[in-house]
C-alpha cells in the first residue's frame, strides 16, 4: 500500500495492483506467456535474410522485375545493362548475388548467360512476411 501525502487527503491510502492483476501478467508474475510455437530456426533465419538483402537493393529488385516482365520470363545479361544503366560488370556482380540468393537461376549458352526467376522463390519470401500464425 502507498499512502497519498497530498493536502486534503491525508490518511488516505491508494492500493498498487498485483503484478497478476496488471495486464498480460501471469500468476507468477511473469509478463509473457511463452506462445507454445517454435521459433524459426538460425539457419532458416540465415537463408531467409540473404534473400531479403538480395531484394532490398533497388538495382537488384529492378532486375527481378525486368526478367520477370521479359516475354520468356529470362533475360540474358546483355539485355539488362541498358535499362539499369549500368556496366555489365555491375549488372553481372548484382546478377551473382541473386543467384547466390537462390533468387534466379543462370544458364550458360555459348558466350552468354541467361537469368530466369527460380520458381517459388518470391512466392516464399512473400509468405514469410504475411504467415500468420
Amino acid at each position: 500500500m502507498t499512502t497519498i501525502s497530498e493536502p486534503g487527503t491525508a490518511g488516505l491510502a491508494a492500493t498498487e495492483p498485483a503484478p497478476a492483476s496488471l495486464p498480460g501478467a501471469t500468476e507468477e508474475g511473469r509478463c509473457c506467456v511463452p506462445s507454445g510455437t517454435p521459433a524459426m530456426s538460425a539457419d532458416r533465419a540465415e537463408e531467409l535474410a540473404k534473400q531479403f538483402k538480395a531484394v532490398a537493393d533497388p538495382n537488384r529488385l529492378r532486375l527481378v522485375s525486368l526478367i520477370s516482365a521479359s516475354a520468356a520470363n529470362e533475360a540474358c545479361v546483355c539485355d539488362l545493362t541498358e535499362p539499369l544503366d549500368l556496366g555489365q560488370p555491375t549488372v553481372s556482380h548484382h546478377l551473382k548475388i541473386l543467384v547466390d540468393a537462390g533468387i534466379l537461376h543462370r544458364e550458360k549458352r555459348g558466350v552468354w548467360a541467361y537469368y530466369s526467376l527460380v520458381p517459388g522463390a518470391l512466392n516464399s519470401l512473400a509468405g514469410v512476411l504475411i504467415e500468420t500464425r
